[in-house]
């Protein structure tokens, strides 16, 4: 009897295990998928960033790579971004001085506090709005090197750190890459997602 219930027992338990199989690689699957789109939404926010301070002017871009990075490792490295356009620490020395007559700075960029005339005109002339402007133009002239991306993600559907990449100057459904600039990136996985769509098109 001892031995007819082991057998039962382990009976029992490969059915279970099997049952319980497909359930565990769904989980890994889906886990698996949530992070390739938190991979590609990153890498994607970083172009993003990088094309914008470009049309600010704030980065020196080859001719024709229309404000795009020339690879993902740049996007690693950082790129020097000068504040000669207007810019301190990537915010418009516009916004910090304010508009005329808003009553949140002064003409010379200092806080008005609701004082002197509307636009703070009253601390703009003085010496400490004076000061904070000369500060605020040396520092919008001094470059910095920003980093967009910590590091180039790996893949975890391929477990590797290579990505298709894309131009602005490919098709939108292309899968090689010009080589001009990186416009887009894709996951070089072939299979097929749980939803029915395709790594590739993610």
């Amino acid at each position: 009897m001892t031995l007819i219930e082991l057998i039962l027992a382990c009976g029992i338990l490969l059915i279970l295990s099997s049952a319980a199989l497909p359930l565990v690689r769904m989980t890994v699957q889906r886990q698996k998928e949530e992070a390739l789109r938190r991979d590609l939404r990153e890498m994607r926010d970083a172009i993003d960033r990088y094309k914008d301070d470009a049309d600010k002017n704030l980065i020196r871009t080859e001719v024709g790579s229309e404000g795009y990075p020339p690879d993902l490792q740049t996007l690693v490295d950082g790129v020097t971004v000068s504040g000669a356009g207007g810019a301190v620490g990537g915010i418009s020395a516009s916004a910090l001085a304010g508009a005329s007559g808003t009553g949140q700075f002064g003409s010379a960029g200092t806080p008005s506090f609701g004082l002197g005339a509307p636009g703070g005109s009253a601390l703009g002339t003085s010496p400490l709005g004076s000061q904070s402007a000369q500060t605020g133009a040396a520092l919008s002239n001094t470059p910095s090197k920003v980093r967009y991306l910590r590091k180039i993600p790996v893949d975890p559907m391929t477990g590797n750190a290579e990505w298709g990449l894309r131009a602005v100057q490919d098709d939108p459904d292309s899968h090689s890459w010009g080589g001009h600039n990186v416009f887009d990136v894709y996951s070089l996985s072939t299979g097929t997602a749980i939803d029915g769509t395709k790594y590739q098109d993610w």
